[in-house]
């Protein structure tokens, strides 16, 4: 049974334009204000998009310590069989956990996802500024005992722009998690990403539509490390793009328009073979 907010205004938000679509996926304890510079660059491109807000986030601490990873892939479900009904290639995308819930989607559904992009996907939190202390979680098994730990967000706050970083410092620490996520992330769904992470390795060889990696070097949060496992164990072509100036949040930082570019550029290609195909279709027809 999916975890619906009992406190969140929903946020989720999106642009109607062709019949090629992208949904949008954002992170752990994340907001989908995360999406909003590759969602316009999309859209400018006549690309329809959506960006759902995931189940149980924008409420609660309590909304998000309730629910389960499969909660938050159900809830892309829904949002991707919406951008079905009215597009017929769809680019599913994802910042951190965002991107092994998009990874999942391609595993899961090769008929309706024609591509994927992967914005700094957190297979083990392993970056720079990740406390020592915070690996010894990973000798937790049961969410019981996880629930009794949580995970506060810190600075850098995964931006290395510094006027980005203190806008979203502000948002964070105001307590409304619907302007720059949660404050802190309960410990019982950091398991659950451990669960969803090691559902996700499982399938990645059985994703075969063209993938674009982007991760940064200096990754705060996930090492780069966690894009060069993917660029191996991928069924398919892997496009991936090494970002040197920015921290986890790479559709924030300081290189976001390098995201949007990149994404744009991968959908475009996706319409090319779907063109040609209807073309075939088409000369047969008449033939």
């Amino acid at each position: 049974m999916t975890v619906e907010p009992t406190n969140a205004e929903d946020r989720s938000y999106a642009f109607d334009r062709g019949t090629t679509g992208a949904l949008l996926l954002h992170g752990l304890g994340g907001t989908p204000v995360e999406m909003r510079t590759v969602a316009l660059a999309l859209a400018r491109a006549g690309v329809s998009v959506s960006c759902p807000q995931l189940a149980a986030h924008n409420g609660s601490f309590e909304d998000l310590q309730a629910s389960t990873w499969q909660d938050w892939y159900a809830s892309a479900e829904v949002a991707l069989d919406r951008l079905h009904q009215r597009c017929d290639t769809i680019l599913v995308g994802g910042l951190s956990m965002g991107a092994v819930l998009a990874l999942m989607l391609a595993a899961e559904r090769p008929a309706d996802v024609q591509g994927a992009a992967l914005y700094a996907p957190t297979l083990r939190l392993d970056g720079w500024g990740i406390p020592w202390h915070a690996r010894l979680f990973g000798l937790v098994q049961q969410k019981w005992a996880a629930n009794w730990f949580d995970f506060a967000e810190r600075d850098p706050y995964g931006i290395k722009d510094p006027r980005v970083r203190a806008l979203v410092s502000v948002a964070i620490e105001s307590g409304d998690s619907a302007k720059a996520g949660m404050f802190k992330v309960p410990g019982g769904s950091m398991l659950e990403l451990r669960w969803l992470v090691r559902e996700a390795r499982r399938r990645a060889p059985q994703v075969t539509q063209p993938v674009l990696l982007v991760h940064p070097r200096e990754d705060d949060r996930a090492d780069l490390a966690n894009s060069l496992w993917l660029q191996r164990h991928l069924g398919g072509r892997v496009d991936t793009v090494v970002l040197d100036d920015s921290y986890h949040v790479v559709t924030m930082d300081r290189q976001r328009h390098i995201v949007a570019e990149r994404t744009v550029a991968l959908a475009q290609a996706l319409v090319r073979p779907a063109e040609r195909s209807n073309a075939r279709i088409l000369a047969m027809g008449c033939g």
